[in-house]
């Protein structure tokens, strides 16, 4: 009896005794609603969410086409005023610098000229009292062809004055003319002219020492014949 009723407890048993997982629907897996679905182990793992930056929520996508804000387009036209102001400030900078230099070189070249044109410190002559004298000479000469024609009065004070400035300022008088010839040589029709009329003053004064050495010489011809004659006379007197 106590081994028929071991079987028949085997048999008819509600709860199964081999080592397998009961089914899902059977009625002794279920669980309370309040307890936790079981974790499927075949079931892949949800998708972790990636935290998005702020950079990521305000760039544009790759598919819209970007426009220019009115921010934008007032900084672009800011910069090309920026530029424009520069390149006006940099050309004016450098026209008032090149403006200085010239003014400087010519300023140079003026005190160096006038001071070329003076007398070696070794020399005698004195600028201030010769150039009184010139200009007494001058004077001088125009007072006296006060009431001539008006080529005499043009004519005679400049050549008094040029001559007694080369009587009395005969250095500063040489430096003038090479200084004039230096400017002069610029100009090849100007230097020829002036070359042209320089030999022919220097011709008609060889000429006119030339005449006047002869007229002495006449003169004194004349002088020494009427000596002889007045000695022959004087003899025949007596």
């Amino acid at each position: 009896m106590a081994a028929v009723a071991g079987a028949s407890t085997l048999i008819y048993a509600p709860r199964q005794l081999h080592a397998e997982e009961p089914p899902l629907d059977s009625p002794l897996n279920r669980k309370p609603i309040y307890d936790d679905a079981p974790l499927d182990q075949t079931a892949p793992a949800p998708p972790t969410p990636v935290p998005t930056t702020p950079r990521d929520s305000l760039s544009p996508s790759p598919t819209t086409p970007y426009r220019p804000t009115p921010t934008d387009r007032l900084a672009v036209q800011i910069g090309h005023a920026r530029l424009f102001l520069y390149q006006q400030s940099t050309t004016a900078e450098s026209l008032l610098n090149s403006a200085l230099t010239s003014a400087l070189r010519l300023e140079h070249s003026f005190t160096s000229t006038v001071r070329s044109l003076a007398p070696p410190a070794s020399s005698s002559e004195k600028v201030v009292p010769g150039a009184l004298y010139v200009l007494v000479a001058t004077l001088a000469g125009s007072i006296v062809t006060r009431n001539r024609t008006i080529l005499l009065r043009a004519s005679v004070p400049a050549a008094l004055g040029i001559g007694a400035a080369y009587a009395v300022l005969p250095l500063t008088m040489r430096n003038v003319g090479e200084l004039a010839w230096a400017y002069e040589e610029r100009y090849p029709a100007v230097a020829e002219a002036h070359l042209v009329v320089r030999e022919r003053v220097q011709r008609f004064l060889e000429t006119g020492k030339a005449h006047s050495a002869l007229t002495v010489g006449m003169v004194q011809d004349k002088v020494g014949e009427t000596r002889e004659r007045l000695e022959d006379w004087v003899k025949k007197g007596k």
